[in-house]
């Protein structure tokens, strides 16, 4: 039996819960999870805001552990392996999407905490193709929220072939933002911090931006025109995306990493005018995580975390959504 956290309903607290998993799949894997990232997309799905969750719900999708048993079919890994999983659990590996390498994009992915259980959990059971060996010098206590909030601001440096001269600023020095930053520092780019808040201000100049800018100083937008190559947004509400679309510079990209729910607005002469373009991704494919936890490991980036005992899941799921987290809660399963 697995034992986890599970909510029996929208929003309850979570509590023990065991389900028994069945027989190892023969392309599958087990894993005995260390360490859990708390993301904002299990909030969302522990609410059922997006309308598909199914209860118990036991959520974690940015696992990091060690396996614990394979699939009589699997070969790439050994008992032991120190391992990490993220958003996805498993693809079709037939379609010319996962052919080509963008299993992330794969019609059929099936989410790690999506249908099925995830990594709250003292195990939990993945395809061996959504697994990610991790780095000897990556630490299990950080290496969770890379696979879900890492990568997704790694992917997008990687599908635009970003430049290392490029000049790229980041929208949120949060939980995305704050790899966001590190990533492009490390990368070559010159790094700019959109932000409000003067203590993120300070924050985003130790994390290695160049430069911080004021989002809510109209004037200090205005004088930004056409500098930069590329603005990743990494926040879910709606802002003046007119305004910072003004700041690209000719084929600059307006990119989308947080799930904004309202309609974007734009004018598409401000698009036209100088062949600028807005786009969105999502989670990158397990080959471009391993390339991010090798990139990671070698510059010795990582998450900042705050630690919490899986006893203690619900404060820290509460300290998630209500409190100033710097910058991702993790969770020590043993």
């Amino acid at each position: 039996m697995i034992k986890a956290y599970a909510a029996a309903a929208p929003g309850a607290q979570l509590t023990p819960f065991e389900y028994d998993a069945g027989p190892l799949g023969e392309h599958d894997v087990e894993i005995d999870v260390d360490y859990c990232g708390i993301c904002h997309s299990d909030l969302s799905m522990l609410n059922n805001e997006w309308g598909f969750t199914r209860y118990p719900f036991v959520p974690g999708h940015e696992v990091a552990g060690r396996i614990a048993a394979v699939g009589k079919n699997v070969s790439k890994f050994k008992l032991g392996d120190r391992v990490g999983l993220g958003w996805h659990s498993g693809y079709c590996m037939q379609c010319h999407t996962c052919m080509t390498g963008d299993h992330n994009l794969c019609d059929q992915a099936q989410g790690t905490i999506v249908g099925r259980h995830g990594g709250f959990a003292d195990k939990v059971r993945a395809q061996a193709a959504s697994v990610v060996k991790l780095p000897d010098n990556l630490a299990s206590e950080v290496a969770g929220p890379l696979f879900c909030g890492g990568v997704t601001v790694f992917n997008p440096m990687v599908q635009y072939d970003l430049k290392p001269t490029a000049k790229v600023a980041v929208i949120g020095i949060g939980g995305l933002g704050h790899m966001a930053v590190q990533f492009l520092r490390a990368w070559g780019c010159e790094v700019t911090a959109f932000t409000s808040n003067e203590a993120k201000k300070t924050e985003a100049l130790q994390l290695g931006a160049h430069h911080t800018l004021d989002s809510r100083d109209s004037k200090a937008l205005a004088d930004a025109a056409g500098r930069f190559d590329l603005i990743l947004s990494t926040v879910n509400v709606s802002l003046n995306w007119q305004a910072y679309i003004n700041t690209l510079a000719v084929k600059g990209r307006l990119h989308f990493l947080g799930a904004v729910l309202e309609p974007v607005s734009v004018n598409i002469f401000a698009l036209m005018g100088k062949q600028r373009s807005i786009s969105a991704s999502p989670v990158g494919s397990p080959a471009v995580i391993a390339t991010m936890l090798e990139f990671a490991a070698r510059h010795q980036l990582a998450p900042k975390v705050e630690v919490f005992d899986i006893k203690d899941v619900n404060k820290a799921i509460e300290h998630l959504e209500h409190g100033s987290p710097r910058y991702r809660v993790v969770l020590k399963m043993r």
